[in-house]
């Protein structure tokens, strides 16, 4: 297996969850957690406010956390690591914790994940069309981080690895408004 880097603060994090879920054989499982509270906090603009806000202490951090685990049942390693994280001042680099373990357990499983950016949801259709494609051009089986941003307009990005497509419509639009602005 090729070595999956993942840097900065929440690499380091990343990479410890990783080493301590796959040590004791609860890969899937921490990361069906992982997945459950990346979905909280993508519904929850109050969750955002909380893990982003530096006005909060890491008291008040860790409490409440606590209090989401409990409510919506994360337990085990990965609700002790929230906390761990919420006790340490560290709970701004939850998402991008989530992305790194995320791809050390997929090249763990010999996958890799495309972070994908769309402007509206994709219908399953058109994701299994998009997956089928990657899996092809890759050579790989690629797994899906779908995100959604209406400031794209239309259109995708597509990032494996450390290629990036941008076939926006924010994007395209803001070429030929440069292009414009060369021409006057």
């Amino acid at each position: 297996m090729a070595e999956t880097y993942v840097s900065g603060v929440a690499g380091r994090y990343a990479k410890a969850l990783f080493e301590l879920a796959r040590d004791a054989g609860v890969i899937d499982a921490v990361k069906a957690d992982l997945d459950r509270f990346g979905a909280l906090l993508a519904e929850s603009d109050d969750l955002k406010r909380l893990v982003r806000s530096p006005v909060f202490s890491s008291d008040e951090q860790e409490k409440a956390i606590a209090a989401i685990l409990d409510k919506v049942g994360i337990g085990g390693l990965a609700g002790n690591f929230f906390k761990t994280v919420a006790a340490n001042r560290r709970l701004f680099t939850v998402e991008s914790i989530i992305r790194g373990f995320e791809a050390l357990a997929a090249a763990e499983k010999g996958e890799v994940v495309a972070e994908v950016t769309v402007a509206q949801p994709l219908s399953d259709a058109h994701a299994a069309t998009l997956k089928e494609t990657l899996d092809t051009l890759t050579g790989k089986n690629v797994q899906l981080a779908i995100e959604v941003d209406p400031s794209l307009l239309g259109g995708l990005k597509v990032k494996v690895g450390s290629k990036l497509v941008d076939a926006s419509l924010k994007t395209k639009l803001n070429s030929i408004r440069t292009a414009m602005k060369e021409v006057r």
